[in-house]
């Protein structure tokens, strides 16, 4: 295939299939959309029709109990039919005779509000004629007398009205014969029969489309609606324009084919008179010349080959310009670089950029760290560089700050460059024979510096005036760096700061995203990912997960007695004594105000239940001590227990089962605990139990074989946690009290802390989570 040919193949690829693209993109966005609106415009019509009906059904219900109120039903029924409440009012006795019935009234099927017929054939099925509603009748002795019944016609101005009310059409159906029968419709007769047929087929309350581009709702008698009835809106989409669409390809191909041939023909006519003077260049005659014959890129190219053959010597100029252009494509790919948060690859590729701009045979980038020590990050070149006692080569590069080169320009943030002696004795540094060091900080108001990065922090040991060093050893012939290597060793220092900054900005935009920032704490962002991946790991271990929604009590009383800032400091103090009492690997959060939400990953409901007892203890016993105020501040806390998979399948049923057990807690007098109920119609698994387990005495929930009981001279029974109690269960197990029996131990895990309080052994922990709770992970 020619280069015209495939220039034509490629523009009718790049013309049509954008057009084929767009035009099946706006057929299918416009059918979307006009399904969805008038979906929801259906939607909208019943629940309005609902709502009118049952307002009627109201109003006749009202009225039928105003007739049988009345000491005279018959004069009352006739007032009330007068005013318009109703249009016919039926009174009928014990035996079901009719004792009373409003002039006028409909003879036929009346369609009662709660769903049977009423009137003077109730056994007979046809069209709804009236819509009524039934009460009893009774005397002041309260002997029921009879019924009263208040009905309202059903006819074509009703379903007139109804249509307007909803901006739809309305159709009537007769509720004793197949649904293509109509009562009442608002439909015109050129659309009605496929109205009804569309009907006919609809599930439920789903929606159809008919050929006619109408949609086609039907609403089946319900509690507050009782009329069958049918709903439709036509089509919102402009007719012809599937053809319309069809018409603008046609016509876009026809034109792009006709530009296509054209363009390719211009195109290569100037390309195949340039292939042959590069020939005849080939062969040794520079005297060849290609016309220019236009002021485009290929006119350009021609003038290019032109100059090109009379300036032969001109490359000489251009190579000795080429540095120069490569520290500008390399400043420009720095800053693409400096976008991105992969540190490590960053520095790597500024690194080799540096070594490649400048001829370097080896490089380092090193940044501060903590303790005022300088560590290599990536490291180019520099195997078997190292001082005879470290030629393993296989070690860090460590310099400590003010030591050496490359910790004398951090230390002072000036650059350095030079030659090295033989004879020096080594500093940690890699042995070379020129070198070049820059130093790079925080750009001007940089937020590592803000966020306490080490930019100009000082020490005792001495001062760390930028963030790190990039460092070159030993140019190629052996030449030494110039003031034009360190101006570009510059820019790539400058990148390497500002991709620092970006990285210790972006993690500690990500810390503070999940972390409460008064608390410390987790916040409720991270509480529902986290829920969701222990209820997730749990159940693919089959292993339990406590979940403990805790709440201050009466906190409010707190902030407006001491003051918004001393309430704060009880949330603070709160979550450091909440860290205090709960494992490493157990999860804290702070839900939102002074409510608090623990994760307990491998502990049953027993194990949380001592953990709130001991979470409330250390609340309880320990008043808070508040700045600027007299007195100490005491506050108790009141915790729900809920435990996956007992109290929920997901980890927002076992997160509302705790929320409701904490609302038991608050009920039963807060400072207390609840369990939540363990539902019955969560799916079951079949667990293999050994022969010897038996269910604990407290009954709650809990996971592995039963704790041997031993008794101490002179102290309580005791269960030994190491002997058949998961890891989990023991973390947080602690000694039960002295009971009657079973049912007093049930009674004091189910009903908290105010029915029987554990002893003071064993804990969920030995101490607060590390600092990385703190800082967010």
């Amino acid at each position: 295939m020619t280069l015209r040919g495939r220039l034509t193949a490629a523009f009718l690829v790049v013309v049509l299939g954008p057009v084929l693209l767009g035009a099946l993109f706006v057929a299918s966005t416009l059918a979307a959309v006009d399904r969805s609106r008038s979906t929801e415009r259906l939607a909208v019509a019943a629940s309005t029709v609902r709502t009118s009906v049952d307002a009627l059904c109201q109003q006749l219900r009202a009225t039928a109990d105003a007739v049988a109120l009345t000491a005279d039903p018959a004069v009352a029924a006739a007032q009330l039919v007068g005013r318009g409440l109703a249009a016919a009012v039926l009174i009928t006795d014990v035996a079901g005779q009719v004792t009373y019935l409003s002039p006028g009234a409909p003879s036929t099927q009346w369609q009662n509000c709660a769903g049977s017929t009423e009137g003077s054939n109730p056994g007979s099925t046809g069209p709804v004629r009236a819509l009524a509603a039934q009460v009893d009748l009774h005397d002041r002795a309260g002997t029921r007398l009879g019924t009263v019944t208040a009905a309202q016609l059903v006819d074509p101005a009703f379903v007139a009205r109804l249509a307007a009310v909803t901006g739809v059409a309305v159709t009537l159906l007769d509720s004793g014969a197949s649904a293509a029968r109509v009562t009442h419709t608002t439909e015109s007769r050129d659309v009605r029969d496929a109205v009804l047929a569309a009907a006919v087929g609809v599930r439920g309350e789903q929606v159809t489309e008919t050929n006619e581009g109408r949609y086609v709702r039907r609403l089946a008698p319900s509690d507050a609606q009782p009329l069958p009835l049918v709903l439709s809106v036509p089509s919102e989409r402009p007719p012809g324009l599937h053809a319309t669409l069809l018409g603008v390809v046609v016509l876009a191909g026809l034109l792009a084919v006709l530009a296509a041939w054209r363009l390719a023909r211009v195109t290569t006519r100037p390309l195949a008179e340039l292939a042959g003077a590069v020939d005849r260049v080939a062969q040794g005659d520079l005297t060849a010349r290609v016309p220019v014959r236009s002021r485009d890129e290929l006119g350009r190219l021609a003038a290019a080959f032109n100059r090109m053959t009379r300036e032969t010597g001109s490359y000489v100029a251009a190579l000795t310009s080429n540095r120069d252009q490569l520290r500008g494509h390399l400043a420009v790919l720095g800053d693409t670089l400096a976008s991105t948060h992969d540190l490590q690859r960053i520095l790597r590729v500024i690194l080799r950029s540096a070594i490649g701009a400048t001829g370097a045979r080896a490089g380092a980038v090193l940044l501060v760290e903590t303790g005022g020590v300088l560590v290599a990050q990536c490291t180019e070149g520099l195997d078997g560089r190292w001082p005879a006692e470290e030629a393993d080569g296989s070690q860090t590069l460590r310099v400590p700050v003010g030591v050496g080169v490359v910790g004398e320009v951090a230390a002072t943030g000036e650059p350095q460059r030079g030659r090295t002696e033989p004879t020096e004795a080594p500093t940690g540094e890699p042995r070379c024979r020129t070198y070049v060091a820059v130093p790079f900080a925080a750009p001007a108001g940089g937020a590592t510096a803000t966020l306490g990065g080490p930019s100009g922090s000082v020490d005792e040991a001495g001062a760390a005036a930028a963030l790190g060093v990039l460092a070159l050893y030993d140019r190629l012939g052996a030449d030494e760096f110039d003031d034009d290597d360190l101006a570009t060793l510059r820019t790539f220092a400058g990148h390497a700061a500002v991709a620092v900054d970006n990285v210790r900005v972006h993690e500690e935009a990500q810390r503070l995203s999940l972390t409460d920032p008064l608390t410390g704490l987790w916040n409720y962002r991270y509480l529902r990912e986290s829920i969701r991946r222990e209820v997730e790991r749990a159940s693919r271990f089959g292993r339990m997960l406590s979940v403990l929604a805790l709440d201050l009590d009466r906190f409010k009383d707190v902030n407006d007695t001491y003051g918004h800032a001393a309430g704060d400091t009880v949330l603070a103090e709160f979550a450091r004594r909440v860290r205090g009492e709960i494992r490493e690997v157990d999860l804290a959060f702070r839900q939102g105000g002074e409510e608090f939400v623990l994760l307990l990953p491998e502990t049953d409901a027993r194990g949380a239940a001592i953990v709130a007892e001991r979470l409330g203890a250390a609340v309880r016993d320990t008043p808070i001590a508040v700045e600027a105020y007299a007195g100490p501040v005491l506050v108790t806390v009141s915790v729900g227990i809920a435990v996956y998979p007992d109290n929920g399948s997901t980890g927002r049923e076992v997160l509302e089962a705790a929320d409701d057990a904490l609302y038991a807690a608050k009920a039963a007098g807060r400072d207390t605990y609840r369990v939540a109920e363990v539902r019955s119609d969560l799916p079951t698994r079949e667990i293999p139990v050994l022969a010897c387990a038996v269910s604990p005495p407290d009954g709650l929930p809990r996971a592995g074989q039963p704790a041997q009981a031993s008794r101490e001279p002179g102290g309580p029974a005791r269960s030994d946690p190491a002997v058949g109690v998961p890891e989990s269960s023991a973390a947080h197990a602690r000694p039960e009290p002295a009971g009657d029996g079973p049912d007093s131990a049930t009674g004091a895990a189910r009903a908290g802390p105010d029915a029987a309080r554990p002893g003071s052994g064993g804990g969920a922990s030995s101490g607060p989570h590390p600092p990385r709770q703190s800082r967010g992970r």
